[in-house]
């Protein structure tokens, strides 16, 4: 198992976010001074990947412009002798093989990941989720651990963090059998389960490895809450014939897809921006005192 391709949706409509992701995909709010789809697609370049499908939907066209080129906004940099600023617009646009294809009605995420049966055709595939940025704290990237299992066990991966028991409901739920480090074999997966009735605390955190028979229990996947489909099910499906495993990654996952999760990143990410850093953390400890 090779794995060069991944699946990134990003046709959700951020209702969580309104009024800003009326009109602004939630992809694209910063963090600090970059857009969280960047993250995204420069964790699975440093994985390895080379082709990624970005599963966007209406009012999304900030996220395709992002990682198109701007020559006129190239031009002005150049005359202005802003090489850095130039530097880092043109290297968006080069970092892999970006395509499009659109989510016209949001069924869920695994409505969404059945769009890109015929981009990945009979390959396994990555899946990273638009609006969470996964950090490794060992410099190996979270898609890269995940793939690097998947490799060993050819088999469907998810990336694993063990969450507080308020958030069980939150999040799809792995129940499995550790067996080598990190490394757990599945033995159930429960969508959104209550916190009494889930059978372990290991969240699914927004990182996937597929092998392309998802696609198969994807289609027999009952629709469920608000006609959607809900990958966690199909998985489940899929369970059925086939081993999975689960990792528990090395890293810190920032879900940007609540309020206070994003605002903590913001403050996160600005004390290691070199520019900026000194005078924030300054500003947090005078905060500090009149609170």
């Amino acid at each position: 198992m090779k794995i060069t391709k991944a699946v990134i949706p990003a046709a959700g409509f951020g209702t969580r976010f309104l009024p800003i992701t009326k009109a602004q995909p939630k992809e694209m709010i910063p963090i600090v001074d970059t857009p969280v789809i960047q993250y995204v697609v420069e964790e699975a370049v440093e994985s390895g990947i080379t082709d990624i499908l970005l599963i966007i939907g209406r009012g999304k066209r900030a996220v395709e412009e992002h990682f198109d080129r701007s020559f006129e906004l190239e031009n002005i940099l150049s005359e202005k002798n802003m090489m850095a600023e130039l530097a880092a617009i043109q290297k968006i646009t080069k970092m892999a093989n970006i395509h499009f294809i659109w989510q016209k009605e949001m069924r869920g995420l695994g409505d969404a990941i059945n769009h890109a049966r015929y981009h990945v055709g009979n390959e396994p595939f990555a899946v990273l989720l638009g609006d969470t940025i996964a950090r490794s704290s060992s410099g190996k990237p979270v898609t890269r651990q995940l793939m690097d299992v998947a490799e060993k066990y050819n088999s469907s991966v998810v990336a694993l963090e063990e969450v507080a028991p308020e958030l069980i409901s939150r999040y799809g739920i792995m129940d499995g059998t550790l067996i080598d480090g990190n490394v757990l074999m599945a033995n159930s997966f429960v969508e959104k389960p209550s916190r009494e009735s889930a059978p372990s605390n290991l969240a699914i955190a927004s990182r996937y490895i597929f092998t392309p028979d998802i696609f198969k229990y994807i289609d027999a996947t009952t629709p469920g809450k608000n006609n959607e489909i809900q990958i966690t099910d199909a998985m489940s499906l899929l369970l059925k014939d086939h081993k999975m495993y689960g990792v528990k990654f090395d890293g810190q996952r920032y879900d940007i897809g609540h309020k206070l999760d994003f605002i903590k990143t913001n403050v996160i990410f600005g004390l290691e921006h070199e520019d900026i850093h000194e005078n924030l953390r300054n500003w947090i400890k005078e905060l500090a005192k009149s609170l």
